[in-house]
């Protein structure tokens, strides 16, 4: 019997999804009708996998728009192979209204999708049916010889030599999956507490107290949390715009008119962070007029010249200038061409100064200064990221009306569009982080900076926190948060730089954040067996990937000819696992790459005995 090549892919979720897609839309030209066995091993459902699963939730949401989600690629996805175009999440749930596509999902969920409309911000669960539904699409897309088999279990382990068949071990089996490749497309991961966590949790475990490490909030136990008591929560991002659902609505209350009605069921969330703010809405308006131009000071070419240096790259000496002047000029030729009455030099002059005024300069700020009279009309970056600063309350009430009014600001200009400079950086800032993957790993903080101004909660989302703030059910710590334990009272203090002196005291402490990628603190046993078997990871804990083709690196920098990775918990890591439609999708020019790669080795190094071709063409 002659053996089938066979492909391993580790994730079903979108990542896996999007992979297969690619291999489907590449397989003619590279790999004719030649057959291929693809294992597909995650033990959620194929599609949405487990943070896109179904069973969640109703009222956790995207923080997108649904015209602003697609997994299908387009002419401005940076790849080598053919567009597979597709409906975004807006148009797919059109079409399943009017009934031109069968959705497979709960009766619920239908009711959902036949509701959504392109400026809406869907349910988890309402975008796991679409995702389930282009999985289906990509199996269905794959040429005849190409056979995908399911696997709902746990990869733990892959061994095997560098030049020869991979072993796929699975929990609770005997026997591995035999296979050519290797490709993980595992998403998030659960993590090892650090130090400090592992501090916290034995503290509260001597006094009888609550902590909630960083975990994925729809799989946390919030049942620990009491009724009425204080909880301290550490983190101002999308995990804390879960936990407030979960706590609120999710505990039967309910808003009416812009005002909280509470069930009698929440506890008092004391919450804070570094910056002491919320993420920035997300922006409520499209664009309009004179497109953005193409890329100047940070695009493909910068990039490539960064690559070609000697020697290691330093972000904030070598990347950010560029970075912070790409961004720059978006915001700016935006404000000329679309708000002219608020500039005060010629366009031509000023873009001709921009160019050569350095990042940072005196020179810049004051070209900037002479040319845009109002400061809010201005860009500044490190403001930006430190609104707080400087800013001290004597009292938490006072805090407390600050910064319901930056909130309340913020949630005005980010829909209005008189400020759609602000929607040219956000744009631009898609087109940078793009680049920023081709340089492996950069450090987290740009990846958590980029979440704060362009990744946050949809308005709504803040507008109930404002409604929960003023029910007393919110309570905002302010910046610079710090925790810490009191052994003798057996609770834990919080306090802040903006109010100085004073602090918070509670029996409970929920970290409001997801656990950070790394190999070394993984709770995943195969990341842990890649580690140990040679694969490289970087001093943040980053799985090191060849960035042309995602081939995992050994510690010498060479990489496995049959071990690919792709994902978060990589040096390859993107914004996300779909994209916005015609916004080059770095994702996707990934799984493009990585598809190819695949497909050409499996050509060229046909498995021992292996039949190269089907003797039919169709079905």
């Amino acid at each position: 019997m002659s053996a089938v090549p066979a492909l391993v892919v580790i994730g079903g979720g979108p990542r896996g999804t999007g992979v297969i897609e690619r291999i489907a839309a590449n397989a003619p030209a590279l790999y004719g009708n030649r057959r291929l066995d693809i294992h597909l091993v995650d033990p959620y459902p194929p599609g949405g996998g487990r943070i896109w699963r179904q069973d969640q939730s109703p009222l956790l949401r995207m923080n997108s728009m649904a015209r602003d989600v697609t997994m299908f690629t387009d002419d401005t996805v940076p790849q080598e192979g053919p567009v597979r175009p597709g409906p975004a999440l807006h148009t797919w749930a059109a079409d399943v209204r009017d009934g031109r596509i069968t959705a497979g999902a709960a009766p619920g969920v239908l009711e959902e999708i036949k509701e959504l409309r392109d400026a809406d911000f869907p349910s988890r669960r309402l975008q796991s049916a679409y995702l389930r539904w282009v999985h289906d699409q990509a199996l269905a897309a794959l040429p005849p010889g190409i056979t995908v088999h399911e696997h709902r279990d746990r990869a733990l382990r892959v061994s095997g030599p560098r030049g020869g068949r991979q072993r796929v071990w699975l929990e609770g089996r005997a026997e591995p999956l035999t296979a050519d490749l290797v490709v993980l497309t595992i998403g998030h991961l659960d993590a090892e507490p650090d130090a400090e966590q592992r501090e916290l949790t034995d503290f509260a475990t001597r006094h009888g107290l609550v902590h909630l490490p960083p975990d994925f909030t729809a799989d946390s136990d919030l049942s620990a949390l009491p009724a009425g008591e204080p909880v301290i929560v550490r983190g101002l991002g999308l995990a804390f715009i879960d936990l407030m659902v979960l706590l609120t609505e999710g505990r039967g209350g309910r808003y009416e008119n812009g005002v909280y009605l509470p069930s009698g069921r929440e506890p008092v969330l004391y919450v804070g962070s570094r910056r002491g703010v919320p993420y920035h809405s997300k922006i409520g308006y499209g664009w309009e007029g004179e497109p953005l131009p193409q890329p100047r000071y940070f695009g493909p070419e910068q990039t490539d010249e960064l690559l070609r240096r000697s020697g290691p790259l330093d972000f904030r000496r070598d990347v950010w200038p560029l970075v912070e002047k790409e961004l720059g000029h978006a915001h700016y030729h935006r404000l000329f061409t679309a708000h002219p009455e608020r500039t005060a030099v010629d366009r031509a002059d000023f873009e001709e100064k921009y160019d050569v005024s350095e990042p940072g300069s005196p020179e810049l700020d004051a070209l900037v200064s002479a040319a845009v009279p109002d400061p809010a009309d201005r860009l500044d970056l490190t403001a930006l990221d430190h609104p707080l600063d400087g800013v001290r309350h004597s009292s938490y009430d006072s805090l407390q009306d600050g910064l319901r009014s930056y909130i309340a600001a913020d949630l005005e200009r980010r829909h209005d569009p008189a400020h759609s400079a602000d929607l040219a950086v956000f744009l631009r800032l898609l087109s940078v982080y793009g680049q920023l993957i081709r340089l492996g790993d950069i450090g987290t903080w740009w990846h958590g900076y980029f979440s704060y101004l362009a990744s946050g909660p949809p308005g709504p989302r803040l507008r109930q926190l404002l409604a929960l703030s003023r029910a007393g059910v919110v309570r905002f710590l302010g910046a610079g948060v710090t925790v810490g334990t009191d052994e003798e009272r057996g609770v834990f203090r919080a306090g802040s730089a903006s109010v100085p002196g004073e602090r918070t005291e509670a029996r409970a402490l929920v970290e409001a954040r997801l656990p950070d990628p790394s190999v070394p603190y993984t709770r995943s046993a195969l990341l842990r067996a890649l580690h140990e078997d040679g694969a490289a990871a970087t001093d943040t804990g980053l799985l090191s990937v060849d960035p042309a083709d995602g081939r995992i690196l050994d510690r010498g920098g060479s990489p496995h000819p049959r071990r690919f990775a792709l994902g978060p918990n990589t040096t390859a890591r993107s914004s996300g696992a779909f994209t916005r439609p015609r916004t080059g999708g770095p994702a996707f020019g990934q799984n493009d790459a990585t598809a190819r790669a695949v497909l050409a080795f499996l050509r060229d190094h046909p498995a021992p005995g292996a039949r190269r071709s089907l003797p039919y063409t169709s079905r």
